[in-house]
């Protein structure tokens, strides 16, 4: 079972191979997961509800449980006339988990602002913005706003964890011309601490500080059009990125995502000691293809240079438990590696076979330790539905990375409706 998820972006691949279809468009940048991607609208307003059913079996001699979900999820992109627009999107999510299932809920204000286009090559946006940055698929240095911006985990996919989170309360200005753009950005610091309120805006979570960043792309050459991004956030030292991918050949394209500057250890960050401040580095680089018969494949290997090392992290695991929680926990709100170095591997097979159905599939291995996620999920589309099933594996030594994780393995059943 422990290599069940690699096997699986063999078999989508070997699969994809027998039945292919030689008239099938190229699309080398069609990498992205489009599972959950509604159908289009001609309304401003976007909704959608999805339904969830699963069990899980869980290690350390834990009982296994069900688990149970219901979410709704809205968005609203109004033009008011005049260069004027208002974006709102929100998501809430109910779940019940358990022998016998305890409710929680949790709401997400996702984003709420207005943009202004002053010119037709200058924007104003004030609000809460969900801004994202990075070329990457499983690990984003350069995205420098997602710090405890989750409020509710529905699913590993990395394009889940990007899209459904807060956005920041700020100030946007971008500014376009012929093969660049410019954007400069000021949130400021509205609240102290996180609220655990269901119904919370939470801005202790993305408003805790004031943060400021700039960020400037132009292209050099066909298919060449790199981004560099300068961060600062009050009481730390800014940190440079730099985004790039090209294209080669038809099917391939390569990607680098990188960010560096001086700070503190993920490890002091975490204990609320980050004294030592050194030049310290994360990356995320790696190539996407994409074959003619719909499949794509992404093969990325990831660097946080702040995180503990092989040597740390094995002192760590037999160290104070609350250390090594407070540490986990801490990586998790601010979406870091908690090791030095992982590999992330990412399939998905649109029209498997058949119309309307895709095979999708990720793995992650910590190279640090050498535990490991995986997850594969088959998804069929009608034209307002999705149903999906999903399986999920944590495997590896106690305390690994994803060994640590209490459930072993999870099924789940999902239902989307799109409105």
């Amino acid at each position: 079972m422990r290599r069940l998820a690699i096997c699986a972006l063999w078999l989508i691949c070997t699969l994809a191979s027998a039945a292919g279809q030689d008239d099938a468009d190229l699309d080398a940048l069609a990498t992205a997961d489009k599972a959950t991607a509604a159908p289009e609208h001609a309304s401003d307003w976007h909704a959608f509800v999805e339904g969830a059913f699963g069990n899980a079996t869980q290690r350390y001699g834990l009982p296994d449980y069900r688990s149970e979900r219901l979410s709704a999820d809205v968005a609203l992109d109004k033009t008011l006339g005049a260069g004027w627009r208002v974006l709102f999107a929100d998501r809430l999510d109910g779940n019940w988990q358990g022998q016998e299932p305890n409710e929680y809920k949790v709401n997400t204000l996702k984003e709420l602002y207005l943009s202004w286009q002053v010119t037709p090559n200058e924007i104003i946006d004030v609000g809460r913005i969900n801004t994202r940055y990075g070329v990457g698929y499983g690990y984003n240095p350069t995205d420098y706003f997602k710090d405890n911006a989750v409020r509710s985990v529905v699913s590993v996919d990395p394009n889940s964890l990007r899209n459904n989170r807060l956005g920041s309360v700020m100030v946007r200005t971008q500014m376009l011309w012929n093969g660049g753009a410019l954007t400069a950005l000021v949130s400021p610091k509205l609240a102290s601490q996180p609220s655990a309120d269901a119904f919370s805006v939470d801005l202790g979570a993305t408003n805790n500080t004031n943060r400021w960043l700039l960020a400037v792309s132009q292209r050099v050459a066909e298919n060449v059009n790199p981004q560099f991004l300068l961060s600062g956030e009050q009481g730390k030292s800014a940190q440079l990125g730099f985004d790039l991918t090209h294209v080669l050949g038809d099917a391939t394209v390569v990607f680098v995502e990188w960010s560096g500057g001086q700070g503190a250890s993920l490890y002091s960050e975490a204990l609320g000691n980050p004294t030592r401040q050194v030049f310290r580095n994360r990356m995320a680089t790696g190539l996407s293809y994409t074959t003619t018969n719909k499949i794509s494949l992404t093969l990325e290997a990831e660097y946080n240079g702040s995180a503990l090392d092989s040597a740390d992290w094995a002192a760590l695991a037999t160290g104070p438990i609350v250390n090594y929680l407070q540490y986990r926990n801490y990586a998790q709100a601010v979406q870091e590696l908690p090791t030095r170095k992982s590999l992330f591997i990412n399939a998905n097979w649109q029209d498997a076979m058949i119309s309307h159905l895709d095979l999708n599939a990720l793995a992650r291995q910590d190279l640090t330790d050498q535990s490991r996620l995986s997850w594969i999920e088959a998804r069929y589309h009608w034209d307002h539905t999705d149903v999906a099933l999903q399986w999920q594996r944590y495997g590896g030594k106690p305390w690994s990375d994803f060994g640590v994780v209490p459930q072993r393995t999870t099924w789940q059943s999902v239902m989307t409706y799109y409105f």
